[in-house]
């Protein structure tokens, strides 16, 4: 009797691929598939996510605990004034915490000279966003482009004043020739300053999905760099740290 096709010889769907038949490796993985696309490239290291994230739910648990303290509603919603307060007061001193633990760090201390540095390019970046012009050619950045350095400037010197002030009001004798009232003032006032600015800072994250991916896994996409951050490409980021493969950039 004559066999059927598949019978005794493997059929095309049963056969393996071919070599040339599999599929390329996704950029998820961080390695290039065979056509020779460009794999994921490090932006972070454990140390500067776990700081970023200490850092992060601190400063929430202090708005939060500060909006339970000053918003009638909420202070009676929640009630135990006496916890929240402690909360707000421990949380506030621990800010710093976090990033001064990462300075043993030498990828996190590098960053840190890296926000401190404002370069020409930076100034092109911030004139493309006052005349709202968009595009790597525009907005030229390095690791860290200039909105977020003078947020993380800012963020730095204001967490300070809270916490000098938020010590006049908790420790009433430590500076007697400065009165009470006049550290609840600027407390009050920069603590609403400091709220419009996370949320800012919040609802830019959420908008770029690729950064808050940077953030989490301390990995992007080397299209994104190139298409954000330039000139961090430019001045060699495997040198900071590529992707799986451990290719260096340019």
């Amino acid at each position: 009797m004559r066999s059927t096709d598949g019978s005794t010889t493997p059929t095309a769907a049963t056969r393996r691929p071919e070599r040339s038949e599999r599929p390329a490796r996704s950029l998820s993985t961080g390695q290039p598939g065979r056509s020779g696309e460009p794999g994921r490239i490090r932006r972070f290291s454990p140390a500067e996510r776990m700081v970023h994230r200490a850092t992060g739910w601190l400063m929430l648990v202090c708005l939060g605990s500060a909006a339970c303290l000053y918003l009638g509603p909420l202070a009676q919603l929640v009630g135990r004034r006496h916890l929240v307060a402690m909360v707000h007061e421990w949380s506030g001193i621990c800010l710093p915490v976090p990033v001064l633990l990462g300075l043993l760090s030498r990828e996190f201390r590098a960053d840190l000279r890296r926000l401190n540095r404002f370069a020409a390019y930076d100034r092109q970046w911030l004139n493309a966003v006052r005349r709202r012009r968009s595009g790597p050619d525009a907005r030229p950045a390095g690791k860290f482009n200039a909105g977020q350095k003078l947020y993380a400037g800012w963020i730095a010197g204001a967490v300070l004043v809270m916490m000098f002030t938020g010590l006049l009001m908790w420790r009433t004798g430590f500076l007697p020739d400065i009165s009470r009232t006049s550290a609840i003032f600027v407390h009050d006032v920069l603590a609403w300053a400091i709220t419009v600015v996370v949320i800012g800072h919040l609802r830019k994250a959420y908008q770029d999905p690729e950064a808050r991916r940077g953030m989490r896994t301390g990995q992007v996409s080397r299209s994104w760099a190139a298409r954000h951050h330039s000139r961090w490409l430019g001045d060699g980021v495997g040198e900071e740290g590529a992707g799986s493969q451990g290719t260096k950039g340019r």
